[in-house]
């Protein structure tokens, strides 16, 4: 059995921030009673790579509102950004809108442009991420957490509301860093990533599990969550027309950005404008036949079916890539009907006899 989401992470285009916002919160509204598992909701700053999306928990609490089955996972809070308090205070308001269905992805920050917020935790980032995980956990629980106050004072703070949730969620964010996978693994995380190498990921995963088992946790127990650029058709060639210049578009808005992220670190970028158009070509091709849930249900089943294989228990499918939002949801059909295949059997229906209402309640 493997889980499919639905994750969002646009680039600024033609649409306005309404129009997107209605788009995330139409999609949630028909998959809802679907059987997929999740909505994820990144936390992304002053960039147009994902810039509809600086705060996830607020859009949770909209989504809480609109949905009854769907988990809200943020995906991800940038917790360098944040105090620990806040995260666990706003959360735990999410978690009791929505009775219970919260999950946090935890990142660690990726470049200085994103560090306004708190400039000092820059170096110290990934410190800063791992040492306040059990803080978090802790909270969560409702216990007392220790944090300096004024004059000196060290002040004891429990949190409130307390969530529904007796336990938090979490997930840490994998980027390119390999010694994510053992210190997610080390400290009971479940793990999101995206598919750059089939080989690398594999690798990883086997890693990963092994990190959890030293670590006396279970090592089948972990969540492995990949993200796919998504869009399921009937017809291949008129799937390969309909996301042909949305992926290189946004490829290229990703390759540009991190040229900017490069820029604001005080690097620079040797790739010219051509060898941009170059890589961004190649890159789209191998998502198309390699790495992406582009194409036929039996094309992507394939893809499903091996990522299962290694490991993977769950797929975020990356919907919002720039294809017209009455497309994407046109398409949504066909990405259920490709869930339904790698989805536990429905239950039988009674025989005479057996209690109908009994199964009907089983079922819903």
């Amino acid at each position: 059995m493997t889980d499919f989401s639905v994750y969002f992470f646009s680039s600024n285009d033609r649409n306005g921030f309404g129009d997107r916002y209605r788009f995330v919160l139409e999609v949630a509204r028909v998959i809802d009673d679907k059987g997929f598992k999740a909505i994820w909701t990144p936390e992304r700053h002053f960039q147009e790579f994902g810039g509809s999306f600086p705060n996830p928990s607020v859009l949770s609490a909209a989504l809480a509102a609109t949905t009854r089955n769907l988990h809200l996972r943020a995906g991800s809070v940038v917790l360098p950004h944040h105090h620990p308090v806040r995260v666990a205070e706003e959360w735990a308001l999410v978690d009791q809108l929505s009775g219970g269905r919260v999950g946090i992805c935890l990142a660690t920050g990726w470049h200085k442009g994103d560090f306004v917020f708190h400039p000092d935790l820059y170096d110290t980032r990934r410190e800063y991420t791992f040492g306040h995980i059990e803080t978090l956990r802790a909270l969560w629980r409702g216990e007392q957490a220790a944090f300096p106050g004024p004059d000196g004072q060290t002040l004891n703070v429990r949190t409130y509301p307390r969530p529904h949730q007796p336990e938090l969620p979490l997930w840490l964010v994998h980027t390119s860093n390999p010694q994510t996978w053992l210190q997610a693994g080390r400290a009971g995380l479940n793990v999101l990533t995206l598919l750059d190498s089939w080989e690398r990921l594999e690798e990883n995963i086997s890693a990963y599990r092994g990190a959890r088992a030293e670590a006396g946790l279970d090592p089948d127990s972990g969540v492995v969550t990949v993200g796919l650029h998504t869009f399921v058709g009937e017809d291949e060639a008129e799937v390969k027309r309909i996301v042909h210049d949305p992926v290189r578009t946004y490829l290229s808005s990703f390759v540009a950005q991190k040229r900017n992220d490069a820029a604001v670190d005080g690097e620079s970028s040797a790739m010219s404008d051509a060898e941009q158009k170059a890589l961004v070509g190649i890159a789209a091709e191998d998502f198309y036949q390699r790495r992406s849930l582009l194409g036929t249900p039996d094309k992507c089943a394939k893809v499903v079916q091996r990522l299962s294989d290694i490991g993977v228990g769950e797929i975020a499918c990356l919907i919002d890539f720039g294809v017209p939002f009455e497309t994407v949801l046109g398409m949504l059909p066909h990405l259920d009907g490709l869930r339904a295949r790698f989805a536990p059997p429905a239950p039988a229906a009674p025989a005479a006899g057996d209690d109908a209402l009994s199964w009907y309640y089983a079922r819903n």
